[in-house]
């Protein structure tokens, strides 16, 4: 199976085993759990639900979270695709996601994921990443607690400077 970078509970990063398959719109779903996009799902994310699948979605940059909002609670994962490192949509996504909506399930960050993000996806409500830059485990959590302090309140349970100041 593939594997992935996931955020732990107490914050930190492992690799961890993919039980998902990602399945493009021309192939032949397989047998277990998978990832596929919001027009297949949409087209026939019932039926394998009903066959006692995980189901995941891909979104695309240009794919509002909100065509998920009826379906959410039935989902295991929502795949955010950033096309290119300096396209922040799937940021907003990510943050809509967990406040609006309150997805509890898997969060995962596709395509062109940088460690350099690592600390804005975690704030934002990401959980699991596909680096493309070939970023290691220890190199992701290095830049995801780069910095001490944040300024704002996120999905993330970090408190602002603000906060910690007693302001």
């Amino acid at each position: 199976m593939p594997t992935r970078i996931k955020l732990t509970p107490d914050g930190r990063f492992q690799l961890a085993e993919d039980p998902f398959t990602c399945v493009g719109d021309e192939r032949e779903i397989p047998p277990g759990d998978v990832i596929i996009s919001l027009a297949r799902f949409q087209e026939s994310g019932d039926a394998l639900l009903s066959e006692g699948r995980k189901v995941g979605v891909r979104l695309e940059s240009d794919q509002e979270v909100e065509a998920l909002a009826y379906d959410l609670p039935r989902l295991s994962v929502v795949a955010l695709a950033f096309p290119k490192f300096g396209d922040g949509r799937a940021y907003s996504n990510a943050r809509i996601l967990r406040a609006r909506y309150g997805f509890k399930g898997e969060v995962r960050a596709v395509g062109d994921v940088l460690r350099e993000q690592a600390a804005f996806m975690v704030r934002c409500g990401f959980d699991a990443f596909e680096p493309s830059d070939g970023s290691t485990v220890e190199i992701w959590d290095k830049a995801a607690h780069r910095y001490r302090h944040v300024y704002q309140r996120g999905a993330d349970p970090r408190a602002p400077a603000f906060v910690e100041r007693g302001e």
